[in-house]
């Protein structure tokens, strides 16, 4: 019991840190799938997105650069700028006014941001990452205007934990939504406590269909968000 105990008194020890560590880090929009051995990708090198006929090269192109990239921690800046360049080819395909697209509802998975400490704050951090290992982060987006998030993960590997967060979302024009979260809810094990306050992010959607949601976040991070399912 008194090992249990000291196991928990560590365990609050870094949270505490990281929550400090993460104050700055408001664009919450969420989280991902757990790391193995990344996905090749099989599509047409970026000097050649010129010769692509439509949405459906691009969509699986991105995904094939992303996922299973622990978020886009594990890419180096050239393959992030490839991703980003992916990105702006297919937001011209975008709807007009994407943020009434129906599709938009459902749950999604943050495979890729391009700051990957943006989506989960402190417990993203290099620093964060030592000690909590990512097991998802999920996005819910339920109508009518309603968003939850959660990043589930393992503390030490043994322990496991989430924080999840639920957001109103509102409507600022076509492509742009503001959401205001309220605090976080923490649980590790026996423990479940809310902390900080409020927390508002602004996000642009600028790509959607079936399978995958493109986002730029108020500060430029690109999302990356497939559906679940």
């Amino acid at each position: 019991m008194a090992t249990w105990r000291h196991g928990i008194d560590i365990i609050i020890i870094i949270i505490s840190i990281l929550l400090s560590e993460g104050e700055d880090r408001q664009e919450h929009l969420s989280f991902k799938h757990n790391q193995t051995l990344r996905i090749v990708s099989s599509s047409v090198s970026i000097s050649n997105l010129g010769l692509r006929t439509g949405p459906d090269d691009l969509v699986a192109s991105i995904l094939s650069k992303v996922v299973q990239t622990n978020g886009g921690v594990s890419l180096t800046k050239k393959e992030h700028e490839e991703v980003a360049e992916v990105a702006d080819e297919l937001q011209k395909y975008c709807v007009d006014e994407p943020v009434k697209c129906p599709l938009i509802f459902g749950e999604w998975d943050v495979v890729y941001c391009s700051r990957p400490t943006s989506p989960g704050g402190g417990y993203r951090s290099a620093l964060g990452r030592l000690f909590f290992r990512t097991k998802e982060m999920i996005q819910a987006v339920e109508a009518p205007d309603t968003v939850r998030n959660k990043v589930s993960f393992s503390v030490f590997g043994f322990l496991d934990g989430e924080v999840s967060l639920k957001g109103k979302l509102k409507v600022l024009d076509g492509q742009w939504i503001q959401v205001i979260f309220e605090p976080p809810e923490l649980k590790v094990g026996a423990l479940d406590f809310r902390y900080g306050g409020e927390s508002e992010v602004k996000l642009q959607i600028t790509y959607i269909d079936e399978k995958v949601r493109l986002g730029k976040g108020s500060r430029g991070s690109l999302f990356v968000f497939q559906r679940r399912g």
